[in-house]
């Protein structure tokens, strides 16, 4: 068993429980899922670029990415249908768990000049939209190796019915909000 998911289910499943009054373990907040997005422009030009973001993707995951093809002809960005244009990673479960507990003890951490999340990144449904930069604040990463920053989406999908639910989830997780 990960080890966040250990903690959840003997610390935060009761406290939170207790905290916001459920009557049934099974109302309680919990994660649903964590989907990646990383997209790679410059594989218009340069076909390896798409095979190396997908290692490093799949370094970073430990799941194998899921190639995103264009939907539609761009002209203004020199685009067309079924081009790939990015790579897309699904987590459920335990790796889901490893992703989140290396994602916020080890990654987040790294991130230069870091003051905390912006907690108004929540979608109004309970669940969180996080941007990075670059894929270098994961210790996978080999920089001899890489040809390019690359940034990528997180979106933690939780069961959480509002927004403030799942704050006190991601929180209770180890997740840095900003203090206000």
């Amino acid at each position: 068993m990960a080890r966040l998911k250990e903690v959840y289910y003997k610390v935060v499943l009761s406290e939170l429980k207790e905290k916001m009054k459920y009557k049934n373990i099974h109302q309680v907040p919990k994660l649903e899922k964590i989907v990646i997005n990383m997209g790679v422009s410059d594989a218009r030009e340069n076909p390896k670029a798409m095979d190396i973001a997908a290692s490093e993707l799949a370094a970073i995951t430990g799941q194998k990415p899921l190639l995103r093809r264009s939907k539609k002809s761009i002209s203004a960005f020199k685009l067309r249908e079924g081009m790939p244009i990015g790579l897309k990673v699904t987590l459920r479960r335990n790796r889901m768990y490893e992703f989140f507990d290396k994602l916020v003890s080890i990654a987040i951490p790294r991130i230069r000049d870091f003051r905390g999340l912006d907690d108004s990144k929540f979608d109004g449904r309970g669940n969180y939209n996080l941007g990075l930069i670059e894929q270098y604040i994961f210790p996978e990463i080999v920089l001899d190796k890489s040809d390019k920053a690359r940034g990528m989406n997180i979106s933690i999908v939780t069961t959480a019915k509002s927004d403030s639910d799942a704050k006190e989830l991601l929180g209770m997780l180890g997740m840095p909000f900003r203090s206000k």
